[in-house]
């Protein structure tokens, strides 16, 4: 996969598979202290969206580098939806990470290290299998169930769903798009200021999900502000089939105190 940007060089690139992602529509004032400086809460049809993402990492490379041992692994992610106004062209919408987690220790060193996310390391495990009896058809996609699960305080947490209808590209302006093409990423570095990196892909095909299953302890996993909403009702369950991706280098945007 070959994707020209001028944004930054080429920092890593992997396929992302299998992306499981349950969304809840969240009260802004619990999200907005996140938010990086310089950017704002975006929203879809007027609301504010947290999801809880769990995916496979394939064929990872860093620097062109594939790494033994760390090249295929699991991830799954707490974020939110940010935008930031750049003078001169579109707005740029992306994404704020609460919490990553992926099950190999060197991964989360080098993304607190590089990126300043919160990246923790706990043991994980994933399953897709097709649903009792599904098979696959000319003009159609057999059901799967997909499980990730991680392990922490002596539990398992896990996010389960099954496929359901057939695939296609969410239409432009639907809460399925605001969710999945979100091409940015940003965070709050811990000198204070504010670091941009891109997220390139191409469209995902999506399914709907059902048959939801949410097992997590929300507040010790993710902290009591947010348990309240990742306890409650998902506004949407999805599952994309995900493709190959690049990660651009981060920038460190300038400051307020840089102007001073």
């Amino acid at each position: 996969m070959t994707v020209v940007s001028a944004e930054g060089s080429v920092f890593l690139t992997a396929a992302w598979r299998d992306l499981l992602m349950v969304s809840w529509a969240v009260d802004p004032a619990i999200v907005r202290p996140l938010a990086p400086p310089g950017t704002e809460i975006d929203l879809a049809d007027g609301r504010t969206f947290v999801s809880l993402v769990a995916f496979r990492f394939e064929d990872t490379r860093v620097l062109g580098v594939p790494i033994p041992f760390h090249r295929n692994f699991l991830e799954a992610n707490l974020r939110f939806y940010v935008r930031r106004r750049v003078p001169g062209e579109d707005v740029r919408r992306g994404v704020v990470f609460v919490k990553e987690i992926v099950p190999l220790r060197a991964v989360a060193w080098v993304a607190r290290a590089i990126y300043g996310e919160n990246y923790v390391r706990l043991p994980m495990r994933h399953e897709s299998r097709l649903l009792s009896g599904a098979k696959a058809e000319a003009h159609r996609d057999p059901s799967r169930r997909l499980a990730y699960e991680w392990r922490t305080a002596g539990r398992w947490h896990a996010l389960r769903a099954t496929t359901s209808d057939e695939p296609g590209i969410a239409p432009a302006g639907s809460e399925d798009a605001f969710i999945t093409e979100h091409y940015w990423g940003y965070t709050h570095h811990r000198d204070g200021s504010t670091r941009e990196y891109r997220v390139e892909h191409p469209r995902w095909r999506v399914w709907h999900a059902r048959d939801v299953e949410v097992e997590v302890d929300a507040s010790m996993v993710y902290g009591p502000e947010l348990a309240s909403t990742l306890e409650g009702t998902p506004s949407s369950a999805l599952v994309a089939d995900g493709s190959e991706i690049v990660v651009r280098q981060g920038v460190r945007l300038p400051s307020r105190a840089d102007a001073e």
